[in-house]
């Protein structure tokens, strides 16, 4: 197959596997859901058999018929939701949802006593799960569909896609991200303060951007991953919090073998307005002494952290500072692998890793707390992850960055920069407005599609 057919049956994939993510999302059949791409690799995870949500201080499993078991726990969160998967009844199962930032403090300091209803963590057992992508049907321009779940369920699934037709994308409408509505350079400025005051080394400050009428949700994801080149894609519908993502990083990826990976993306300049503009803003990316520094001590940070959990010898970088496009955005970015402990658990692995250094600071617990004081409103799923993992012990967990968020009335998109002693508030700024350009144009109207 030649580079031109490849990029062909590419882009035939990602349309098809778009419209089959947006035909069952709006499908009725599944009030909540979960999506999850991989390089043009969906799995759709529809309905709930189980659940399990994770809150300050107690787990709870709810199973579908409403029978659920309630357990206090304390210490670390990550053994908490190791302990409620291990509870799961069925013999083999997967799990899908989210880890909020909020998991991050109650990884880094003793808040058991703190009475709250935040959702740490949302997982749930699917109901049905619907695989597709990584090829076409010999002879069609249909991608390869694999469905889970009961006859009933199977059936309903393939009637649906069966009388899906072909649409046009949405209309897309860009929003004016431009506005610093929240004083993110006075916030920037007192970070710098507090790093040059030897307080911290560093600490990632994001900024929230409101938009301003009814979001259609799975359609601005279609347009918005059509545009976009991530590491990994999500959308989700849970509870009342619908997301949809594109996210530069993965955090942590741990496969049947035990080898845990993670890929830490610092430093970032603009991508998209031109391959001479584009090549010159990578030639400084390369070379900038701020961002390289960035970056290395946080693949530095990495490497620490799985050396943490890792069999002894097996911690190594195996990409170093290479330039990876993200939408909107370029980033060096660097991949470093190692094998898990045999006593540990796909779990141990996220723990050791959450949240993502480029997504907190250094050092964490620090950097965490600085960002109760100086980010404002709470974030929630932003700079949380979206996970997958089953019972024969593989876990994925994507960075949620670059995305659209969507909870009782109300949508926003979020985004970053990393702070350091040598920041500049107006380019932080910029950086933000770089990285918001990603999901900013591709936002679509709930009323123009049900119009």
């Amino acid at each position: 197959m030649t580079v031109v057919e490849e990029a062909v049956m590419g882009t035939a994939i990602l349309q098809q596997g778009l419209q089959t993510v947006v035909t069952l999302a709006e499908s009725g059949l599944f009030d909540e859901y979960v999506v999850y791409e991989e390089r043009g690799r969906w799995v759709f995870a529809g309905g709930v058999v189980a659940r399990i949500v994770l809150t300050p201080n107690f787990v709870t499993t709810t199973w579908g018929s409403g029978e659920s078991t309630v357990r206090r726990w304390s210490g670390n969160p990550s053994t908490a939701l190791r302990e409620a998967c291990d509870g799961l009844t069925r013999e083999s199962w997967n799990v899908y949802g989210f880890v909020g930032f909020g998991f991050a403090a109650h990884s880094a300091t003793d808040t058991s006593g703190i009475d709250s209803d935040e959702v740490l963590a949302h997982l749930v057992v699917p109901r049905v799960e619907v695989r597709f992508g990584g090829g076409l049907h010999v002879g069609t321009e249909q991608p390869r569909v694999e469905v889970t779940g009961s006859d009933e369920d199977r059936d309903a699934v393939q009637a649906v896609l069966a009388a899906a037709s072909a649409e046009e994308p949405p209309s897309v409408h860009s929003l004016d991200v431009g506005g610093d509505l929240d004083d993110y350079r006075g916030r920037v400025e007192q970070a710098i303060a507090e790093i040059h005051r030897g307080d911290y080394a560093k600490v990632i400050l994001s900024r929230t951007v409101r938009i301003p009428f009814d979001l259609d949700v799975p359609g601005t994801y279609r347009a918005g991953r059509a545009a976009n080149t991530p590491a990994r894609s999500f959308l989700l519908h849970l509870g009342d919090l619908r997301v949809a993502g594109f996210s530069p990083e993965l955090v942590a990826a741990v496969d049947a073998h035990g080898v845990v990976t993670t890929e830490p993306l610092a430093g970032t300049r603009a991508f998209g307005r031109g391959s001479d503009v584009d090549s010159a803003a990578k030639f400084d990316l390369e070379r900038d002494p701020k961002e390289i520094t960035e970056h290395a001590v946080s693949v530095r940070t990495s490497f620490e952290e799985l050396e943490s959990i890792a069999r002894p010898g097996s911690t190594a970088v195996s990409d170093f500072m290479s330039v990876r496009e993200r939408g909107s955005v370029q980033h060096l970015a660097s991949t470093v692998r190692a094998r898990l402990r045999e006593e540990l658990s796909c779990w141990d692995a996220f723990g050791a890793l959450f949240p993502a250094v480029t997504a907190s600071g250094i050092p964490k617990r620090a950097a965490i707390e600085a960002i109760s004081r100086l980010d404002d409103p709470p974030r929630g799923l932003y700079s949380g992850a979206v996970v997958k993992a089953s019972s024969s012990g593989e876990l994925e967990a994507a960075l949620v960055l670059r995305a659209v968020y969507e909870q009782r009335g109300s949508a926003w998109l979020r985004a970053g920069a990393g702070i350091v002693g040598q920041s500049s508030p107006d380019r932080e700024f910029d950086e933000t407005c770089e990285k918001l350009a990603s999901v900013a144009p591709y936002l679509v109207r709930k009323k123009e599609k049900d119009a």
